[in-house]
């Protein structure tokens, strides 16, 4: 950075630090009027120092993120109302002025906040007067390192007119968003771009931020990102950006963050028209128009006052092929915190899936299990009950009558759903695989390694790895398992790694964000490569798999930890880089779920098997994967 841009960026740092000390960088969606607390701001802008000047929404928005009118009363304020929001907590509507300047770095539309419960009474076309102070809104709150969203609280709205066409609508499109993403952050404001001016030419987050509050419009645009339970569904204007073999947005490294994406929602009362169900890869037929607006679940977020019409590619839910003679098959699958209570329908689904997509593998592990009174905190931890339930549906889908083995967790130690006691859970088909019992195991005790029969064995079967450990604190601990498949042993070990909950977002202001949870992570792959090391120390021929929910990319430090000095190695490698996925958000089709072979498993046959994770109606989150071998 050159120096002449450090003043510039300390003066505006200590005017966002003014800003939240009054609490005009406002908390969470669930806030009250975010521009609580006393005025303050740069008093070097004539504007703001005289009120009753003549200010546009431009003036307001200013050429960086931070509005540098920030803290002050503005009055009088011209344009035209482009959309209403009459629900929710963040009521209000947006305007834009028709009479743009020639910056390009400066929005022309803005959102003015009514208040959690006041609906606006204003409509689109409306030609109004706002006056209020000006506010920088943070949702999620100051600590979520989300960016901000310049607004007018406090309004005195006067009607002028009525029946006007809003303002005509700038066009997102492959042309007009930049290929790179965001510029770097400022070291000496900790990474932050807040203070940074606006480049809308050279970064896709900067082109977006310019226009906040802005009419926008996408045109025809492929889906990457399903229907979700609140009505928002994601596309992407870049047809050809890191696309996936079956329609969605790869994201395959940190530096790849796909700029094309955008999330669509709706201003049209669901009662007036439902919002449409897609799936990934189908096509919004006539795409959206509407407000762009910046939020805590999305970022940028077009709010559709027109929306187009779903054209479905029929995407159809894959089936891996069944094992072969001599093959092993071992699957890992996040089943979404499976209780007792959830609906039999879910159940039924599930068993479904596991015989008809996944050719009933003979090892399952099987992640988010939670104990037999689901959610309800009471102090149960055995799940004996969701386990046998899933089983019966499995026998009723004509799958095998699986067995089982786990270990019960310390009540509310590892993490999830509070009271919901998630685990790791082993099935296996009996007529295919045995199960090495080694009594013992509990959920503080570690299994260790032994030699037996010159082969590496476990103590403890099933065990748990390194439970002491401080990496696993309010985490799931592994569970380690000893298999025989045609009187050959085998070794696995499922996994469910810490959530990413606390990362900051791709869209926040820090750039790049801080990937805070990945610290445990970190130390939970250490934990485990040490483990997977001492039993190939052991026996270096010894089948081993890592397997399960580990929370990271194939190419993330986590992953390097997991497969450091060559212990391990991440099977979905073995794929072609289109399907390199098991989870879609935001937009962007990711690995969470992975399989890791130990050096012995050099062939294999891995599937990383989409039958939920681009899908509107999902049985779970995740995609399972799978993978054969011959012992």
């Amino acid at each position: 950075m050159s120096s002449s841009v450090v003043p510039r960026t300390a003066a505006l740092a200590a005017l966002v630090a003014a800003a939240l000390a009054a609490g005009l960088l406002a908390g969470s969606a669930a806030s009250a009027d975010p521009a609580t607390g006393s005025a303050a701001g740069s008093g070097s802008d004539s504007a703001a120092a005289d009120p009753a000047a003549a200010v546009r929404i431009h003036d307001i928005q200013g050429a960086t993120r931070i509005s540098p009118l920030v803290g002050k009363p503005v009055a009088e304020v011209p344009g035209i109302v482009t959309g209403v929001r009459a629900y929710g907590s963040s009521r209000g509507f947006w305007f834009q002025d028709p009479q743009a300047d020639e910056n390009p770095a400066t929005s022309e539309g803005i959102f003015v906040f009514t208040g959690q419960g006041s609906t606006p009474t204003v409509k689109t076309g409306d030609e109004v007067r706002v006056s209020g102070t000006v506010a920088e809104f943070v949702p999620g709150g100051a600590s979520s390192g989300n960016q901000s969203l310049t607004q007018i609280s406090r309004p005195t709205v006067t009607v002028v007119s009525s029946g006007h066409e809003p303002p005509a609508p700038v066009t997102v499109s492959a042309r007009s968003v930049p290929d790179a993403y965001a510029p770097a952050g400022d070291p000496a404001a900790g990474g932050s771009v807040n203070a940074l001016t606006l480049r809308p030419h050279a970064y896709a987050l900067d082109y977006y931020e310019s226009l906040e509050g802005s009419n926008v419009r996408v045109g025809t645009s492929r889906i990457v990102g399903a229907t979700d339970p609140f009505s928002e569904l994601w596309v992407t204007v870049k047809p050809f950006e890191n696309r996936s073999a079956r329609g969605g947005a790869l994201y395959n490294s940190y530096a790849s963050q796909n700029t094309g994406r955008l999330q669509i929602q709706s201003l049209i009362p669901i009662a007036e028209r439902p919002f449409p169900k897609a799936d990934v890869g189908d096509v919004l037929t006539g795409g959206a128009e509407g407000p762009l607006d910046f939020n805590q679940f999305g970022g940028y977020t077009l709010t559709a006052r027109t929306l187009g019409t779903v054209t479905s590619r029929e995407l159809e839910r894959e089936s891996t092929r069944p094992q072969r003679r001599g093959e092993l098959a071992v699957a890992t699958y996040n089943v979404e915190n499976l209780d007792p209570s959830d609906p039999q329908e879910k159940f039924d689904a599930l068993g479904r899936a596991v015989v008809g997509n996944l050719a009933s593998p003979d090892i399952l592990a099987l992640e988010e299990i939670q104990d037999d009174s689901g959610p309800k905190n009471d102090g149960t931890v055995d799940s004996d009950a969701t386990v046998r339930k899933f089983t019966e549906a499995i026998v009723a889908a004509g799958g095998p009558a699986y067995d089982w083995r786990s270990i019960s967790p310390e009540n509310n130690k590892d993490g999830g759903q509070p009271g919901g006691n998630i685990r790791q859970v082993f099935l296996y088909n009996p007529e295919r695989v045995s199960f090495t019992d080694r009594p013992g195991g509990d959920a503080v005790t570690a299994t260790g390694v032994a030699r037996e029969h010159g082969r590496a064995a476990l103590t403890l079967s099933p065990g748990r790895v390194d439970p002491a450990n401080s990496a696993w604190e309010s985490s799931r601990k592994p569970l380690a398992g000893e298999f025989v498949f045609r009187g050959r042993p085998v070794i696995v070990i499922a996994n469910h790694f810490a959530s990413k909950g606390g990362d900051e977002a791709l869209t926040s202001h820090r750039q790049p964000p801080n990937r805070s949870s990945e610290v445990q992570r970190l130390a939970q792959a250490r934990s485990v490569n040490t483990f997977v090391k001492e039993i190939l120390r052991t026996d270096r021929r010894a089948d081993v798999l890592v397997v399960g929910d580990v929370n990271d990319f194939e190419f993330s430090a986590t992953t390097e930890a997991l497969t450091d000095g060559g212990a391990l190695y991440p099977a979905v490698k073995s794929l072609p880089k289109k399907d390199r996925y098991s989870y879609v958000y935001q937009g962007n089709s990711q690995v969470l779920d992975q399989i890791l072979t130990s050096p012995s498993i050099r062939d294999f046959s891995y599937d990383s098997v989409h039958i939920n994770a681009e899908f509107a109606e999902q049985n779970s989150d995740h995609d399972p994967q799978v993978l054969r071998f011959r012992p």
